[in-house]
Order: structure tokens, then sequence, then C-alpha cells
């Protein structure tokens, strides 16, 4: 089996594949003073609650947006599933895309996000991902990375608005049922929400006048909090909630699968 990880700012997801079928997930929060000791413990014990040990995983394949979680994550591998693992953004391993975006700059979530989606989806597309950061990626229809852009991220934003004032509260967002609030946590929530709308339908549609075409752009939303903005527009088309993990399997068998022809 396949264990796939998407190590980004608020969670480390893990994935496990059987195949291309999807058997167990698990996701822990991202924490800079966890050790490769600590996630070796965690997974040791999910792997026993799914009746498997870690020579159940023959390999690993990760993309992580915070350099010193790589660092505990490879020695994890390494020590754990005795597996040098696949780093996606790293010498050697080939996307078989080709990506437009500056290739030191570019995050290797945005990269499996996009190869996932035009997998499935096929392009044009724009693939919006809710995490620490809102992302916008830009897939043309052969599947090659175009660009993008990127927000803040809606919880980055509600925890900025806490932090920078004095009297505005900590709220979890969800749907409000009218733009025109009459108490503050009321309105903080449609601010945010509707804001982040306005943006969603906003920029999907500048991207896709930018990107021309006679082909409409298709919308796929990822991460934890796309059902509930897609739930407020018409602009998304699919809901992904597994898009980065699949995006990873993918980029592992297209390293392997050829390995494997020559």
């Amino acid at each position: 089996m396949l264990l796939a990880i998407d190590a980004g700012n608020t969670n480390v997801v893990f994935g496990v594949y059987d195949g291309d079928k999807q058997r167990h997930q698990w996701r822990a929060a991202t924490r800079l003073d966890r050790t490769s000791d600590e996630y070796a413990a965690l997974l040791t014990q999910w792997l026993a609650l799914a009746d498997l040990t870690p020579g159940s995983i023959q390999s690993v394949v990760i993309c992580s947006v915070v350099p010193r979680l790589l660092r505990d994550l490879r020695r994890l591998s390494e020590k754990v599933f005795k597996s040098r693992p696949m780093v996606v953004g790293e010498e050697g391993v080939r996307l078989g895309i080709e990506v437009r975006y500056r290739s030191d700059e570019i995050g290797a979530d945005r990269l499996a996000d996009a190869i996932a989606a035009h997998a499935t989806y096929k392009g044009p597309l724009i693939v919006i991902d809710f995490g620490t950061a809102t992302t916008f990626n830009v897939v043309d229809d052969k599947g090659n990375y175009v660009g993008g852009a990127i927000a803040p991220g809606v919880n980055l934003t509600l925890e900025a608005l806490h932090a920078a004032t004095a009297k505005l509260p900590r709220i979890a967002v969800e749907e409000p049922k009218r733009a025109i609030e009459l108490d503050t946590v009321s309105a903080m929530n449609s601010g945010i929400y509707w804001g982040y709308i306005g943006l969603i339908e906003g920029l999907t549609a500048r991207i896709a006048a930018e990107f021309g075409g006679a082909t409409k752009m298709k919308v796929v939303a990822t991460g934890g909090l796309a059902p509930l903005f897609a739930h407020g527009t018409k602009v998304v088309d699919h809901v992904d909630p597994d898009l980065t993990l699949r995006g990873l399997v993918e980029i592992f068998r297209r390293n392997t699968t050829s390995a494997k022809g020559k």
C-alpha cells in the first residue's frame, strides 16, 4: 500500500491507498514541535486501529509547504516504513505537465491539486483550495499549470480580525441567511462569508476572461471549507475533498510506471 502525506500549515493529512482506492485517512494538527517519533506513534496507533502494520506500507509520497516538517516526515518514512519517500517538488520527481509558475516558489500541494483535477475532470480548470491561504490554480486543457492567485485563507482572516481589534471576538464561519446583520458576531460572519463568495465569483470570472478560449472553465473546490462556500455560489462545479491526496497518488504512479517501463 501507498501512504500519501499532505503537510500543510494547519493540518497534516495521511491517506492510505491500495492502488487508486483510498482505504483510510487521518489528520493531525500541524505542530512544529512534534517530532518524527511522535508522528510515528500516532501513525502506528492509527494503522493498528485499521488492522494494519507499518509493514503494510510499501511506499510513501509527500507534499509539504512546511520545510521543517518535511524533515521529520522524511525521517518518519525511513525509520518506520523503511522507505525513502518520494517528495513532490524535488529534483527527479516528474509531474508529466508543464509548469509555467516559478518552480522554486510553487507549492507542491497546488501542483498535486492541478494534476488530480485534470485527471478527474479534464480542462481547462480553475482549482480553488481553501487552506491556510485560499489559492486559485489555473490548468489548461492539456493539464499544464499556467498560474494562479493567492488570497488570505478564511480562518487566517478571522484570526487577523480578532487579533488586530479590541472588541471583535473569535468566531467560526457558517452560512448566513442574509447580508445585513444586527449584532457583531453575525455581522462578522456575514462579512467573511459573503466577502469570500464575492472573491470566488469575481476572481474566477476575471481568470476565465483573461484565460480566454471557447471552452468554459470548470471550477473545482477542495479543502475543509470548500463545501460551505460552494453552497453559497453557482460558480463551483465540483467539490472534491481528497483532491490533493489523489494528486500525490497520481504523481507517484506517473513516476513508478515510467520507471518500470524503462
